[in-house]
């Protein structure tokens, strides 16, 4: 009974945060009448909430799930993906979290390839440039209208400077749950980003897939985002994180 209870927990995700009787049974394959009945008692205990016909992970869970993480470093639950990341694509990959009005790498797993972009723990990034400051921009509206009051600064030719271009990208991100850009922060690279989220459902950091565009064209982040953001979710979920509704 307890593994039936796991499939239907681990049938919600960033992208189907909210789904019906019938979408659950769908994805786990249990029988309807079970589903029915283990649904009502998971709802009843606060492991789901019910609103209609839509059912989503309880906001009981995310206490609890906070109470379990709270000493978890964050670090050495991102670590190990990023090295998973790393290895599937042979790029590297970084997560960078928002301090003040930038953003700054905190984690990387760097590529074996001899050709890379200039990346280190510790590097400084305007909020305007590149992928993963779209995505903390996308899901932080305070913190974007401060962004984009301010002076969008200029990288390279390709960098977005003007704030109402800017805000139309982090409404596509928003709604995309991912952002791939190209050559905003240094010529000839591209990146690839997904969000984390922490228990508040706020934003906590961005992965990013990043390398050049000789290697990582458009076509070839495109084919990369189920696998980031399927990623950038095993974290939210190992730290106790809650998606936004």
């Amino acid at each position: 009974m307890l593994g039936k209870i796991t499939e239907i927990l681990d049938a919600f995700s960033f992208d189907r945060p909210s789904l019906t009787l019938g979408e659950i049974q769908q994805a786990t394959s249990i029988p309807t009448s079970t589903v029915q009945r283990l649904v009502t008692n998971l709802v009843s205990q606060g492991f789901l909430d019910r609103s209609g016909d839509q059912i989503r992970i309880g906001v009981r869970m995310a206490y609890w799930a906070a109470t379990a993480t709270k000493d978890l470093d964050v670090l050495s639950v991102v670590n190990p993906v990023l090295k998973e990341i790393r290895d599937l694509t042979g790029e590297t990959t970084c997560f960078f979290r928002q301090e003040q009005h930038y953003r700054v790498c905190v984690a990387i797993a760097e590529t074996r390839h001899a050709l890379r972009r200039d990346m280190y723990v510790g590097k400084v990034i305007p909020l305007n440039v590149g992928s993963a400051s779209r995505i903390l921009l996308a899901y932080d509206s305070s913190l974007a209208e401060r962004i984009l009051e301010g002076t969008l600064e200029k990288m390279t030719a390709d960098s977005i400077t003007e704030a109402d271009t800017l805000r139309g990208t982090l409404v596509q991100a928003r709604a995309d749950g991912y952002a791939i850009t190209t050559g905003e922060r240094e010529s000839g690279a591209s990146g690839l980003s997904a969000p984390v989220f922490d228990s508040a459902s706020d934003v906590l950091g961005a992965v990013t897939i990043s390398g050049p565009t000789l290697r990582m064209p458009l076509t070839r982040c495109e084919s990369w985002v189920d696998l980031l953001v399927s990623h950038a979710e095993q974290i939210t979920r190992t730290l106790g994180g809650r998606y936004p509704a």
